[in-house]
């Protein structure tokens, strides 16, 4: 059994891409060259890894090399970063993800920070909500995350991101200096279920008021335009004021309650050298946002 890089890294790059064209054009090669490595992988194995009837998937056999192909082309493209940056200049491509309000309200600044400081060192940014990027992480698909709360361990605090409440520049509210969650009793609350909710019921719980959502939202830009309809009002972390549009205001709740950012890397296998690298330009960053 003979077994390539090509091959392996054509075989994920049709699963991260839906589509053997997607990933050609990933890969900058044609696509009869992907089905044909895709096809020679399975040859050398023995058994299919993917079907291909309409949007590819892995096969049961697929699904079980999977993790095995991800860990070969990382150690691959680790070694060939080592030897790019043997005059001790990061190198090489990073798969980044974090969840939407993330991307738009810190990243920006963040990247631009890591363009000037790490100029070799390219993000490939993976925006998701925040379970999906946990398991993105896990399963290898992205090389560092920005993970929500997560336990301790290796890694940096982008931010400590205060929740407030979002509502209409109209609403009697909206010129207060803080909110408790008892006063927006009167309103619809309309509940953004993207990886806030544990945070949104225990404000409620702390405060002793019944939580009774009245529609539920996993789109963030959904959810600014139902409260700029006057539809409901809601709760969003601090970092979603980098989305607002006009008529809309965040006013901080009271009691105060934050979720705690944190950009790591994998905890069971070694770092990208310039996965390492990013995460140890950030703390000066950091500390200048909180």
């Amino acid at each position: 059994m003979t077994l390539n890089i090509s091959q392996l890294r054509a075989f994920v790059a049709v699963l991260d891409h839906d589509g053997f064209g997607a990933a050609a054009d990933r890969l900058g090669v044609s696509q009869s060259a992907v089905s044909h490595s895709v096809a020679s992988l399975e040859r050398a194995l023995g058994s299919a890894v993917l079907t291909r009837h309409g949007r590819p998937r892995p096969t049961a056999f697929g699904e079980r090399i999977l993790g095995h192909a991800r860990a070969a082309l990382a150690a691959t493209t680790a070694i060939a970063d080592l030897a790019a940056q043997q005059d001790g200049l990061p190198t090489g491509t990073v798969r980044l993800a974090a969840p939407t309000t993330v991307c738009q309200g810190l990243l920006p600044d963040l990247m631009a920070r890591w363009k000037a400081d790490l100029p070799r060192v390219d993000v490939a940014l993976f925006e998701g909500e925040d379970d999906e990027v946990a398991d993105w992480l896990t399963g290898d698909t992205v090389d560092l995350a920005v993970l929500v709360d997560p336990p301790p361990g290796p890694g940096v605090t982008l931010a400590d991101d205060a929740f407030h409440a979002l509502l209409r520049d109209d609403h009697p509210l909206a010129e207060e200096k803080t909110i408790g969650v008892a006063d927006l009793e009167d309103d619809p609350f309309l509940l953004s279920c993207g990886g806030c909710e544990g945070h949104i019921r225990e404000l409620y719980r702390r405060a002793g008021v019944p939580f009774r959502p009245t529609h539920r939202i996993r789109d963030v830009g959904t959810l600014l335009a139902m409260v700029r309809a006057g539809i409901g009002v809601t709760i969003v972390p601090g970092l979603t004021v980098a989305m607002l549009v006009p008529r809309l205001v965040m006013v901080p709740v009271d009691p105060p309650i934050a979720r705690r950012l944190v950009l790591t890397g994998p905890a069971d296998r070694p770092w990208h050298p310039a996965a390492t690298a990013l995460v140890t330009a950030v703390p000066e960053f950091a500390e200048g946002i909180r």
